[in-house]
């Protein structure tokens, strides 16, 4: 019998004989994966922008007036998936969101009806081509141009548009932004 073998064998024994070293071996792994699960998800909680739909917007604004991001995009939009993945994960730019802005995220595409303030908006294009919903194209157009994605809206606290941007923007120009605005 090799060495290795017999370590286990007698490990083994050992575990048999005494029912409290298995005990404390189950625990221990219990323990483990409790304190690795729990961790990971404060940590999710506490890095990730949190994001307002309209009409959460619509209470928190009653509550505390405070500047507001808007990012309007499409699940084709390869910029738009772009942006969540390298700035909207950056902890520079979750931590300036979370602190002085409401960021609301809003799929133009969407066929919800959204009340806001005293108003109801529907997406009137759900059978066409593109179908964008009235809140972006009332926010988010460009004179005398086609609406296009990424489309960034940037409000004070009184609600009036301070900057817009129809770009991909990094994670150093995004924070350059919302820190100067």
């Amino acid at each position: 019998m090799s060495t290795v073998q017999g370590h286990r064998a007698l490990f083994l024994r050992e575990l048999k004989l005494n029912p409290c070293n298995l005990k404390s071996i189950i625990l221990v792994n219990i323990y483990i994966f409790l304190l690795v699960t729990t961790n990971t998800a404060f940590s999710q909680t506490e890095e990730a922008v949190h994001w307002l739909s309209f009409e959460q917007l619509n209470t928190a604004f009653q509550n505390e007036h405070k500047k507001v991001f808007i990012d309007f995009y499409a699940d084709w939009c390869t910029p738009c998936l772009k942006m969540q993945k390298e700035v909207f994960t950056n902890r520079a730019i979750i931590k300036e969101l979370n602190t002085k802005y409401y960021a609301i995220k809003m799929n133009v595409e969407t066929t919800d009806t959204i009340q806001f303030g005293n108003q109801v908006f529907i997406n009137e294009r759900t059978k066409r081509r593109n179908p964008i919903h009235q809140i972006p194209l009332l926010m988010a157009q460009q004179k005398n141009k086609q609406f296009s994605l990424p489309a960034l809206v940037f409000l004070d606290e009184k609600f009036e548009a301070k900057a817009r941007y129809f770009q991909y923007l990094d994670a150093k120009q995004f924070l350059k932004i919302i820190s100067n605005l």
